[in-house]
């Protein structure tokens, strides 16, 4: 895990230390209320990242799969914007 994630995991670890409960509740509040849209912006900036990846010269699916330690297809799905379960995705023409 880079520096920068584990910072954050840090955060948010340190959120439950804190020893008022009452300043505890509105902390750990205030996080869950702007995490929705932090998680958009975080999965945008992933296939930015990806985006990036991809770009370089004789880049696959396959090589930044095994890059970042995935699979080709989660790859595929973060470029294309998927994210979730495979029945959620929109179909192609000729499936259903």
């Amino acid at each position: 895990m880079s520096e920068e994630a584990q910072r954050v995991f840090d955060a948010i670890d340190a959120l439950e230390e804190i020893a008022d409960p009452s300043e505890r509740a509105k902390a750990l509040s205030a996080v869950l209320k702007a995490l929705p849209g932090r998680n958009k912006a975080l999965k945008e900036a992933r296939q930015r990242a990806v985006a990036e990846l991809m770009a370089r010269p004789g880049a696959s699916l396959r090589s930044v799969g095994a890059e970042l330690g995935v699979s080709f297809s989660t790859v595929q799905d973060i470029v294309r914007g998927y994210s979730g379960s495979g029945s959620k995705r929109p179909k192609r023409d000729g499936e259903g």
